[in-house]
Formats: C-alpha cells, sequence, structure tokens
C-alpha cells in the first residue's frame, strides 16, 4: 500500500521573504535578526557503493557493464549520473538493455502519443547501450 505525502498545511509553505516557514520567519525577526537568513550552502555528498553487473579490462579501459530489464523508478535511473561522475576517466559504464524501447518510469505522453524510452534516457545523458543483439564483437565471448 503507497502512502500519500501529507500535504504542508498552508502557514508552512514558503512564505514571503523567502522564509520556509512561519517559523523560520518568526525567528528571524525576534531572537535571530541579526543572524544572515539563507546567506550561504553547504554541499554533501551521500556516500554509496555501486556494484556494476559485469566488469572487463580491455588494456586500460576498463568497461562496467550495467544489464537492464527496464528501470523502476526515479532515484534508480539518477543514481547512474551520479556514479558516472565520479568514475576515472579510464572506465565507462554501459547499459545493456533487454527492451530499450520500453518507456521510462513515470514518462509523459508526447504529442505523438510515444514515451521517452530507456535508450533515448540513456542517450540524453551520453550513456553508450546496446542490446544482447548488438554489443560489439569484440565484447563477446564464444565458446
Amino acid at each position: 500500500m503507497q502512502h500519500r505525502r501529507k500535504k504542508r498545511p498552508p502557514e508552512l509553505t514558503r512564505s514571503k521573504g523567502g522564509y520556509d516557514s512561519g517559523f523560520e520567519r518568526k525567528l528571524h525577526s525576534t531572537v535571530l535578526k541579526h543572524w544572515q537568513h539563507h546567506a550561504d550552502q553547504v554541499n554533501y555528498v551521500v556516500e554509496h557503493k555501486y556494484e556494476p553487473d559485469f566488469v572487463r579490462k580491455f588494456g586500460e579501459q576498463t568497461i562496467l557493464i550495467e544489464a537492464k530489464g527496464r528501470f523502476w523508478d526515479h532515484a534508480e535511473y539518477t543514481k547512474y549520473v551520479w556514479i558516472k561522475k565520479v568514475l576515472p576517466a579510464n572506465t565507462e559504464l554501459v547499459f545493456l538493455f533487454d527492451n530499450p524501447d520500453l518507456p521510462m518510469p513515470m514518462a509523459k505522453k508526447r504529442k505523438d502519443g510515444t514515451k521517452r524510452s530507456h535508450s533515448e534516457w540513456a542517450e540524453s545523458r551520453k550513456f553508450r547501450w546496446y542490446t544482447a543483439d548488438t554489443l560489439p564483437n569484440e565484447w563477446r565471448d564464444y565458446d
């Protein structure tokens, strides 16, 4: 059963002056009035580990293959964009799709009735992708 997130009461929505809440506005106008409000930003990283489905070296180049039947949600496919950002220069993450034409989760219909596909997502994020039939010959193992 999916729980719906409760809607934030109007008094807690971002209010005038860029405050996140009425409480924040009240503090800034009373006990914290000499403090700067939203004057700084702190970047942070949530550390995770990624285990690719397949790994192989070709000389100095390392190829990581992620075999995907389908993406299930935004969090799943977004993680690959973050993973790509931390890969060494000689390492590439490549998708091997079972069906590259499947629509992305939560994809909206376009005017022509189609939805964004897995392959279109990969191309828009500059990932190479293949299917089992289009995998490069030099990547195939023949017995």
